[in-house]
């Protein structure tokens, strides 16, 4: 029949400073189902080492192990994980319980990592309790408990998946005689109900209790002596157990565990906490904040743009802006005009000629740009009327002395409670009837800030400037039609009219484009600087993952040693960085918000525009954050080694 467990030539040897230390020399064990063996030696003899190696909380430096005829030394962390958390029950000196739990959830912490649904759990772990005493203590935390109490807490646990193999590291040794007799009495009935038991003791008395007793001197067995025949192997009596879950519920109920475990330390280190919340707060609101007032900005600029004619093309004499003897081109005519309006890519056209003078009312004088237009030019370039009425007649020969002012020359001669409708305004020395007024232009783009008056192109020509030479055509293009082939078809069509191409044309779409690309591009700049801010949090929730790491290390060695797998520790700590992100990120979403807000009832030279991309962004950097420097402290607790986990305190 196989062993249970076989050891041969095991040896374990510590690198302290720059000696290497031998534990255990060359072991060699067998311990068979249903014994009840006890370890027993000085300190610093190499038992407590051995049971580390036996209950897979250590590896061997040389030798075998086999457990039920398996060469331990070929599984990986995971399956290790699956011995402990399956075949082994610890129970160690000093309880290792943990305090921010009840007794009740301390035993349930095996079963948890095995999958078991919360119910099932929680019914076997208050049975083990009362089977042991304790079913007046189930709610109560390690702290509010005797060390008897707390040590058949620790046996329930070593039992709540089953226990076939219970290990016991100076059982007695935090307790006092009548406590440690309780407990004897207690390892004496698991071990008669079919329980392999190995204890590690430096008292003699107590290995009495042991039908096998193995002493351990300078890391080698000195004396194998067995005081009375082992029990035969027989069925765990005490409750027996098993259930293995499907792989999605029990990845379901870890997660979940995992969760909670996540907010409980949040939650117990609210003021550490909440300054690492506060970084990614303020990194979210940057981002949000940046990106809508960059959307706000943009919307202003896209109006005043806007307001030069939605599909609108200015046809210019001259070869481009910078063209010098612009001024001096005579070629763009009404005639021009009027040709442009046959063309099917064509909604309006208005000439438009400029010229500067005094305006004057009563006695006072103000120096004005005079416009010389037609009633389209208020439809090309989106001007409407809001008092008033256009010129009386569209006709070419329209030379009648009408005038429509625009707001700015509307406050500067009549104020906000006088009509200017019917009023005579001297316009260069020429009496004008005003018969509209435009209203508030907000500020356009390229709108110039001083007084303007709008009279009929023809009157312009024949009472003010004495020529027909145009400034500018405005035209507005049909929305069928796209303003890019509009444009290319009128310049081929105005190139042919002058047989030379004595004119540019300026697009209110190319502007609009390159103001886009160009914002889009200062957007993705101003919000990267912004994102900085979120690296400075995640550098924070990498602090305060390595610190918790750092004083939570004995409990992560615990969970390992009850069969928490890696993955599960990484996990642990992962959702506790990423919860810790999505806090913070809802935290300045609800700031960004609440911010925005406020700028609609506040007058802000730019509005803060927050839209669902900006939010999106934020959150999903911070989660990509919080997510990297978060998995670097979360491999860290990962990779400890249960028994070096354990150790530390």
């Amino acid at each position: 029949m196989t062993a249970l467990i076989e050891l041969t030539g095991v040896m374990r040897s510590f690198v302290l400073g720059k000696e290497s230390v031998q534990a255990l020399k060359g072991i060699d064990l067998v311990i068979e189902q249903g014994e009840f063996v006890a370890l027993v030696g000085a300190s610093g003899s190499g038992k407590s080492t051995l049971m580390n190696i036996l209950g897979c909380l250590d590896e061997p430096t040389a030798g075998a192990y086999r457990l039920a005829g398996h060469d331990i030394s070929t599984l990986d962390q995971n399956a290790l994980a699956e011995l402990r958390r399956r075949h082994f029950g610890f129970v160690f000196q000093r309880y290792h319980l943990l305090n921010s739990l009840s007794a009740l959830a301390n035993v349930e912490v095996p079963a948890i990592y095995n999958g078991v649904s919360k119910s099932r759990r929680h019914a076997r772990a208050r049975l083990l309790l009362s089977q042991l005493g304790l079913e007046d203590r189930l709610n109560h935390r390690p702290t509010e408990m005797s060390g008897g109490q707390q040590q058949r807490v620790s046996i329930a646990r070593a039992l709540m998946n089953g226990g076939e193999i219970i290990l016991a590291d100076e059982p007695t040794g935090a307790l006092d005689s009548k406590s440690g007799a309780a407990f004897m009495v207690l390892l004496k009935t698991l071990h008669a109900e079919g329980h392999t038991i190995i204890m590690v003791t430096h008292d003699m008395n107590v290995a009495q209790h042991a039908n096998r007793i193995v002493e351990i001197n300078d890391g080698q067995i000195i004396s194998d002596q067995h005081q009375t025949p082992s029990g035969s192997p027989s069925a765990v009596g005490l409750v027996q157990y098993e259930e293995k879950a499907d792989f999605l519920s029990s990845f379901l109920r870890r997660t979940s565990e995992a969760t909670r475990i996540a907010f409980r330390s949040i939650v117990a280190h609210r003021l550490r906490s909440g300054l690492t919340l506060f970084g990614i707060v303020v990194g979210i609101l940057a981002v949000i904040a940046v990106v809508g007032l960059g959307e706000g900005g943009q919307r202003i600029v896209l109006d005043q743009i806007n307001s030069l004619g939605a599909n609108s093309i200015s046809v210019l004499p001259g070869t481009g802006w910078d063209d010098e003897n612009a001024k001096n081109v005579d070629t763009l005519t009404p005639d021009d005009s009027a040709a442009l309006v046959t063309q099917p890519y064509v909604n309006s056209v208005s000439p438009l000629a400029k010229d500067t003078g005094q305006l004057m009312l009563d006695s006072r004088t103000v120096d004005g740009i005079i416009n010389g237009v037609s009633n389209a030019y208020f439809e090309v370039t989106q001007r409407p009327i809001s008092q008033g009425n256009r010129f009386t007649s569209d006709e070419e020969n329209n030379a009648m002395q009408e005038a429509i002012i625009d707001d700015n020359t509307r406050r500067t001669f009549f104020g906000y409670s006088r009509s200017p409708i019917g009023e005579i305004l001297i316009v260069k020395g020429v009496p004008y009837v005003i018969v509209g007024a435009i209203g508030e232009l907000g500020g356009a783009l390229g709108h110039d800030k001083r007084p303007q008056v709008y009279v009929p192109y023809m009157s312009m020509f024949s009472r003010i400037s004495g020529s027909q030479r145009l400034s500018e055509i405005v035209v507005r293009i049909n929305e069928d039609f796209s303003t890019d082939a509009a444009e290319q078809a009128m310049i081929a069509f105005l190139e042919k009219r002058h047989g030379t191409r004595d004119f540019f044309t300026s697009n209110s779409d190319q502007l609009r484009r390159m103001f886009q690309t160009t914002t889009r591009t200062l957007s993705i700049l101003v919000a990267s600087i912004a994102g900085v801010a979120l690296l400075v949090g995640g550098v924070g929730v990498m602090n305060i993952m390595l610190v918790s790491i750092s004083e939570r290390t004995n409990e992560i060695g615990l969970r390992m040693a009850v069969g928490a797998r890696p993955s599960d520790i990484m996990m642990q700590f992962l959702i506790e960085a990423l919860a810790i992100t999505i806090l913070g990120s809802c935290a300045g979403v609800a700031l960004a918000l609440a911010l925005g807000a406020l700028t609609d009832y506040i007058a802000t030279p730019i509005p803060m525009v927050i839209s669902f991309q900006a939010i999106v962004i934020g959150c999903v950097m911070a989660m990509l954050i919080g997510a990297v420097f978060g998995f670097f402290p979360a491999r860290k607790a990962a990779r400890l080694k249960p028994v070096e986990a354990l150790a530390r305190d």
